[in-house]
């Protein structure tokens, strides 16, 4: 190197200082692993645990997709089920748990079928979903409405519906009815 650019060279660095670290500033804050982990753990207790209304998720039923829901309480007939499945009994609500989270379907689920129920509404649709999760997963909501459907004590039975009313997307659940006083049924 020559005199000539030495001196070039130390006049275009006038003003630099030297980095007292040898890592570059992305930006991003780091990740704790700690605290990630804990927050995985929370989720994982709190999945674990029933609720006061009865719907648990202590065991899911992990179903596909396209899976078609089926299932009847014992000692509902076949006829009934058949009718459901047919799209032969008419539904007098409907309920969308689409974007919700578990805990917010669970408790949406709760009070409508609660509802239905002091109506006297024999047959509801449910409409679930079906979409594919990005983990690759099963989907959640509709794995969650297939187990508490089942544990729910009005539940009768509930079949996946017709493309029509949504499909495999959405079941059609049938109610058990207390009969109002004076009603002729």
């Amino acid at each position: 190197m020559s005199e000539d650019d030495f001196s070039s060279f130390a006049n275009e660095m006038r003003g630099v200082q030297r980095l007292v670290h040898d890592r570059a500033d992305t930006g991003k804050p780091r990740t704790d692993r700690r605290q990630i982990a804990e927050r995985r753990a929370a989720a994982q207790v709190s999945n674990q645990t029933t609720t006061v209304d009865g719907l648990s998720d202590q065991f899911i039923i992990d179903v596909g997709a396209e899976d078609e829901l089926y299932w009847a309480r014992n000692g509902v007939q076949d006829t009934q089920i058949r009718k459901l499945k047919a799209g032969q009994v008419p539904f007098d609500g409907s309920l969308d748990l689409h974007g919700m989270t578990v805990e917010k379907a669970r408790i949406t689920l709760w009070d409508f079928l609660a509802e239905a129920t002091r109506f006297e509404i024999r047959c509801v649709r449910i409409t679930h979903g079906k979409a594919a999760r990005l983990d690759g997963r099963r989907p959640l909501i509709k794995s969650h409405v297939n187990t508490w459907l089942r544990q729910h004590p009005q539940v009768l039975g509930f079949v996946s519906c017709q493309p029509r009313h949504g499909g495999t997307g959405a079941v059609y659940v049938l109610l058990k009815r207390t009969m109002l006083e004076g009603r002729d049924e």
